[in-house]
C-alpha cells in the first residue's frame, strides 16, 4: 500500500509508533521525528535514528521493513541498505532515515530540518 494516496493522516499518526518500536527492539540510538508537513512537500515526517554498525542499521531498516509491511505498508524505495551508512525507506508522508552514528553527525539533518516540529511518540508497550 502506498502511504501517500491511500491512508488518511490519522492512520500515517498511527505508523509512528510501529516504526518506533520496530527501531528499538534492534537497540536504534536517539530516535527523532519530525512533523515536516508544514515546510516541505516531500513527506509528512521524517524519523531519523542511528546504530552503532552497519550490520545493526540494517537490522532496524528489516525490523521497521517487517513491521510496516505486517500491516500492508511498503517502500517505495529503499537507498543505501548495501552500504549501510545511510539507508533511506520512503514510505510516501513518511521518510525514515537509518544512519551509522559518523554518517548521522556528519549530515545531521536535525539541523537542516531544525524547522521541523519534533513529535513525541510513546512505544507501545
Amino acid at each position: 500500500m502506498n502511504i501517500l494516496n491511500e491512508v488518511t493522516m490519522d492512520q500515517i499518526k498511527a505508523l509512528l509508533p510501529v516504526i518506533k518500536n520496530a527501531m528499538l527492539d534492534k537497540k536504534a540510538s536517539e530516535i527523532r521525528i519530525l512533523d515536516i508537513s508544514k515546510i516541505s512537500s516531500i513527506a509528512d515526517y521524517f524519523v531519523i535514528t542511528n546504530g552503532d554498525n552497519a550490520n545493526q542499521v540494517q537490522a532496524i531498516v528489516d525490523s521497521v521493513d517487517e513491521a510496516l509491511g505486517k500491516l500492508g505498508h511498503h517502500p517505495r524505495a529503499v537507498e543505501g541498505y548495501r552500504n549501510a551508512g545511510w539507508i533511506l525507506m520512503d514510505y510516501g508522508d513518511i521518510i525514515i532515515n537509518v544512519f551509522s552514528r559518523e554518517d548521522r553527525l556528519f549530515y545531521d539533518l536535525e539541523r537542516i530540518w531544525k524547522d521541523g516540529i519534533p513529535v513525541e511518540v510513546a512505544a507501545e508497550e
